[in-house]
Parts: C-alpha cells; structure tokens; sequence
C-alpha cells in the first residue's frame, strides 16, 4: 500500500512559483485576460481573403469532371469560421478561469478541478488555433492538396471536448471516482471512519484505477487535469489534486503544504496527534503521502504532530499557483531544448556586467526557441500574474519570456513595473537592460516600416 500512495510525493518546486498571498487585494483590479495577437488576427485575415480570391478566379468546372467537384471540396474546404471560434473560446476560457479563482469569492469556493480545466481548454484552443492556421496555409499554397481536419461538432467553451470529453463530463467522472469510493466501502462492510475512508480512496485511485506518477518531465499531458484523468499518469501536484477533490466529493477536507521538494497532504483534524497514530501498520500521515515520510533523506521525514502545526497550509489558490508555476516550466524547458542550461535572466548578467566594455544587445542575439511552447509558458505566466501580481520574480521571469518572444514593448512595460516592487540590487541589474529593450522596441518599429539598419550601443 504504501508503495502505491507514494506517487503524491516528490514534487519539484521552481522559483518562479513563490506563493504570495500579500497582493491578495491589489488582484482584484482588471485581470490579465488572453487576446489573440494582431500578427494572429491578420494572419487569419490574410488567409481567408486569398481562400476566396483564388475561388473567384478558379474556371467553371464542366462535363464529367464535374461529378468530381463535390468530393474535391469536401476535402479541401474549411469552415472560415474556425479560428474565431478558437479565438473565442480562449477568451472566454481565461475569463472563467479568473472568475473561479477571483479574490471576491472566499477560497473554500474555489473549485481546483474547474480552474484547472479552464486552464486545459484555453491551452488546447490555442494549439487547436495554431493547427487549424497550419491547415489553412497549406490549402493557400496548394488549393487541391488534402488536409486533415478535426471533425468540429461543437461551437462553444462548455461543448469543447478534452480527450474526448467535455469540461462538465470531466467533473461527473471525478463524482464517478467518488462513487466508487463507496462502493469500496460498502463491499468491505466497513463504515465511515477515516482511516477505511482514507484506505478506500487510495484503493479506488492507486489499484483500480491504476492512477500513478510520471517520471517523463517534460511530457505536458501529465500536467493537464484531464489528461491524467484519461491515462492515468500525472505530475505529483495533479494527483494530489485529484486525491483533495474526491475526498471532498465525499465530504473530508483534505488540505496540504510545501515541505521541502515536496508537496504533502492530510486531513484537516483539530487533532493532528491522531494522523501519526499507527493503525494497520502505517499512521494516517504515511497512509496519506506514503514512502516520503519515511524516507530520512527527505525533509518531510521530518514532520511530526508538533511541526505540522507550524505549516503554512496552502489555499485553494496557492495549490492553482503552484500547478501553474509547473505549467510555466515545463513548457519552458519543452521551448529552450536546443538551448541547452538557458535560463530566463541569464540575458541579464551580461548586460549589467561592468567589466564589459561594450555591449550589444539586438534582436539577431535572441535564442531561438519554440514558438509554441513560449507561447504556452508565457500564458501560464499571465495566470500566476493574476494570483500573484506584485511577485516581483515572476514578473521578470514573465517580461523576460516576452522578451525572447520578441515582444518587446510589453517585456518593457512588464520589466519596468517589477523594478518598482523589486529589492534594490536586483532593480540594479533590471534598469540597463530595460533600457536597451526600449532600443530594440524603436529598432523593430522601423524595420515593421521598411527601414534597415541596427541599434549598437556602447
């Protein structure tokens, strides 16, 4: 048993996802909210009008070739109004997500699964934008060549499937997870006390489900929700997640928090003496979190019923956060795997090294990276904003992200305002390089209007 309850353990932590609460007020002004790019909406645009150019100038087809013309549109027309479904569906998918975890609302309310679901549609509207533009370029290049589409049978954010299933039907199967909790209990003949409840979840998750940790870092379906409700193998935080909503589908509010590098939880209990009373064989803790706790080589060896109480226990939002935070890093590291050891600020030194005696900062120095996964990373950022807006090193890492995506004036706007929450010495190191951004901002404005030439400066 407690190599299966295990996999909750060992989750990794990153910088850039420091639970704040302190701007908990200031994050109720208006939300950070995802809006295509005016290079999307043209591209968009571009494509459409040369699909109906090159239909007006197409000849009248005749004779028997004509029996032939159905078919061929049938593979080579798509419905023009695709992408702005897509692009709809991003938008309203981010403004669900800031509604659930919105500071109005009390964060027992929140609900994690929803959150992260909204989450999940966003970031699978976006792909699903990207390859339907894919789609539409090829059919501008070629008119007669064939190009796979998705069959599309729905036309709103709450009809949009994930892995099959909608964001409603993915919340009935966590119900159904639930169901079968009981339905161990029942078959067991044993009744509700924690213990049987807590040994009855995990058999459901960890033995006929066969729920269980990935070991692949880098595989973003297992930090999306409804992709490890569909195979089963997830991040440590998104087990943990589904551990916390199935319990509280049955009433039994689990609660957690960081210890070390990893993320542990137990039931809320004004007595936490009775969580490292051992019963068959294990205490309620281990039961829980499994071979961590027992592992001297991790700090959460160390828990014990004293220092449980002095842990900060996580919120709704915090447990949000620190998904996300996850969110920003693996797509980060999937954007810069040709760019072996790069870092977010690793910009930074060079440019504010003294020692120096000349530095040139231009667009050709940019690290070519995925623009996909950038993309992605950069979205997961803009959430962590709206639960952490004065953090000041997510802000840099966010401005600095906008930077090697070459958006320049909004790598400054961000960058400039974490210079006025950041300590001294690091604002220090931020001012040269903001200044240079704005440089490169003024050397892109002319090359956007045919002028030629580089910012140098010494």
């Amino acid at each position: 048993m407690a190599a299966s309850l295990s996999l909750l353990c060992g989750l990794a932590m990153t910088s850039t996802a420091a639970l704040t609460t302190a701007a908990a007020a200031a994050s109720a002004s208006s939300p950070m909210a995802y809006s295509p790019t005016i290079r999307d909406r043209k591209r968009s645009a571009t494509m459409l009008h040369e699909r109906k150019r090159r239909k007006s100038l197409s000849p009248p087809v005749v004779g028997a070739a004509a029996s032939a013309v159905p078919l061929l549109r049938s593979r080579t027309t798509r419905d023009s109004s695709t992408p702005n479904i897509y692009l709809e569906v991003l938008k309203i998918a981010r403004e669900k997500f800031t509604q659930e975890i919105s500071f109005q609302s009390k964060d027992k309310d929140i609900s994690l699964a929803k959150a992260l679901l909204y989450i999940a549609a966003e970031d699978e509207a976006y792909m699903a934008f990207n390859r339907e533009m894919d789609a539409l370029s090829c059919l501008n290049e070629r008119k007669d060549s064939f190009v796979p589409s998705d069959a599309q049978e729905w036309d709103c954010l709450e009809t949009m499937p994930l892995a099959h299933k909608n964001i409603s039907e993915w919340l009935h199967e966590l119900d159904a997870i639930a169901k079968e909790v009981e339905a161990e209990l029942v078959s067991r003949d044993i009744g509700c006390h924690l213990v049987a409840v807590l040994e009855a979840v995990n058999v459901v998750l960890f033995q006929s489900r066969g729920f269980k940790r990935s070991t692949v870092l880098v595989d973003s379906k297992c930090s999306y929700l409804h992709s490890v409700l569909n195979s089963g193998c997830g991040s440590a935080i998104l087990l943990s997640i589904i551990y916390i909503e199935v319990c509280r589908r049955l009433g039994l509010t689990i609660v957690g928090s960081r210890v070390g590098e990893d993320f542990l939880i137990w039931p809320q209990t004004r007595n936490p003496e009775e969580l490292f009373k051992v019963t068959t064989g294990h205490n309620l803790f281990a039961i829980v979190n499994g071979r961590c706790v027992e592992d001297p080589r991790s700090k959460a060896s160390d828990v014990n019923s004293s220092s449980l109480l002095g842990l900060d226990i996580a919120t709704n939002r915090d447990i949000i956060g620190i998904a996300l935070a996850n969110l920003i890093r693996l797509h980060w590291k999937r954007a810069s795997r040709t760019n072996h050891g790069l870092m977010l600020t690793s910009p930074l030194r060079p440019v504010h090294d003294a020692t120096e005696k000349h530095s040139v900062m231009d667009g050709s120095n940019v690290h070519l990276l995925r623009p996909q996964d950038l993309r992605l990373a950069i979205m997961a950022s803009e959430r962590l904003l709206i639960l952490q807006p004065h953090n000041w090193a997510l802000r840099r890492d966010h401005g600095m992200m906008l930077y090697y995506n070459r958006e320049y004036s909004a790598a400054v706007q961000e960058l400039s305002i974490c210079m006025a929450f950041a300590p001294e010495e690091e604002a220090e190191v931020l001012e040269p390089f903001v200044e240079k951004l704005h440089l490169l901002r003024l050397e892109s404005s002319w090359e956007s209007l045919g002028c030629t030439g580089r910012v140098t400066v010494p």
